[in-house]
């Protein structure tokens, strides 16, 4: 029976002194005042280049971050195979604009394509289009590319170049590649492009993953649409159910601009949605190979339930559960631990440049309700209970 509340099971690979630092960190990122602060003293110091690498590297990288490359995350990932846990690595740079940077992400991201190839632990790869492509680009395209000037269509189809290159090494190596989801202005356009390349390398089996959100309240109906559309063109479809991380973002937009929000009205209706997506995919496992990402207990129990009643073996690689790295522990390990398909996201890249993404990881800590309390009271329980022990 599986029970997200065995915090010994949850934390069986953490040291003391790994619990007391995860403690803190939270602790910190509980407060809202106190990551403003943080964020504002970082910045400071690598303006007055002060030495502050190694202790970012110490503390909230070392929670959240593999490495700094591949080969250093290849020790994480190793950590987590040894609990029947894989790995999905995320080079996670953010805010880059020049093409050098676009070409240069382009092979990183191969790199982990190419490590996955003979890496039983790492079953998927994984990028983001903003990664290497102009945000510009993504938006004014977004309603058609008919929106782009001469020059602008170039860039376009340097986007599309680079990401048929990734998704073509993904088919050639058998490493289904996620496509991950970004705000709402710019999702249509990565729409287009998952589907192009869902086409062209899906014939036999998922290798190319879009994502949906669904703290959108059209994506429900966008998934079954999506469905219906690889059922009439005959082609497998892979799909990564989110529930959202531009919320506030999407919000504020949308306020500024005087459009009717795509954001649901509520959690409880995101929450209903997300888990109307886990029996919608569930029914047509024939069809549909999914990843559910998702760090709520409900939604991972009724995952856990829906596998049962339609009969889905527990190692069936179109059935994956996934969380992030440094977060929800007695999800993931306490699912590893009764053989369901769990991997965790690494992210990894010099700590400079990661920096955004930790940055944005501690912002997304705060603004979601119960999930840094949730985090330090599993944590407080683990550390009552190995003080009980002895």
């Amino acid at each position: 029976m599986i029970s997200f509340d065995n915090t010994e099971v949850a934390f069986r690979g953490k040291s003391k002194g790994d619990l007391n630092r995860a403690y803190w960190l939270f602790k910190v990122v509980s407060s809202p005042a106190m990551v403003r602060f943080g964020k504002w003293a970082t910045n400071v110091a690598l303006r007055l280049k002060l030495p502050i690498k190694a202790i970012i590297k110490k503390t909230i990288f070392r929670q959240f971050c593999g490495g700094e490359s591949i080969q250093e995350s290849l020790k994480a990932s190793k950590t987590l195979a040894s609990r029947n846990v894989k790995t999905i690595l995320d080079y996670s740079i953010e805010g880059k604009t020049k093409e050098e940077d676009f070409d240069k992400t382009v092979q990183e991201i191969i790199g982990t394509i190419r490590e996955g190839e003979n890496n039983k632990n790492i079953p998927f790869a994984v990028f983001k289009v903003t990664g290497i492509c102009l945000h510009d680009i993504l938006e004014k395209s977004n309603d058609g590319i008919e929106n782009l000037s001469t020059e602008e269509k170039k860039d376009f189809d340097k986007l599309k170049e680079r990401v048929s290159s990734i998704c073509s090494e993904a088919y050639n190596r058998n490493v289904p590649i996620f496509i991950d989801a970004e705000e709402s202005w710019i999702q249509n356009t990565i729409d287009r492009l998952a589907y192009e390349m869902s086409v062209k390398f899906n014939q036999k089996t998922a290798i190319v993953y879009n994502t949906v959100q669904l703290y959108r309240h059209d994506r429900l109906a966008f998934l079954k649409s999506e469905i219906a559309r690889a059922d009439k063109e005959n082609f497998k479809l892979g799909v990564k159910l989110v529930r959202g991380a531009y919320m506030e973002k999407e919000r504020d937009r949308a306020e500024e601009q005087g459009y009717p929000s795509p954001i649901q009205p509520n959690k409880d209706a995101a929450d209903k949605d997300f888990n109307a997506s886990l029996k919608v995919v569930i029914e047509r496992i024939d069809r549909v190979s999914f990843c559910a990402g998702t760090h709520n207990e409900e939604s991972s129990m009724l995952l856990v339930k829906l596998l049962k009643e339609y009969g889905v073996d527990s190692s069936d690689p179109r059935a994956y559960f996934a969380q992030l790295l440094g977060m929800s522990d007695h999800i993931s390990f306490n699912l590893a631990d009764n053989d369901l398909m769990v991997a965790k996201y690494v992210p990894y890249g010099p700590i400079k440049e990661v920096l955004p993404y930790l940055i944005r990881r501690a912002d997304e800590n705060t603004s979601v309700a119960g999930q840094t309390g949730r985090e330090l009271s599993l944590i407080m329980k683990e550390r009552k209970r190995r003080k009980t022990k002895l």
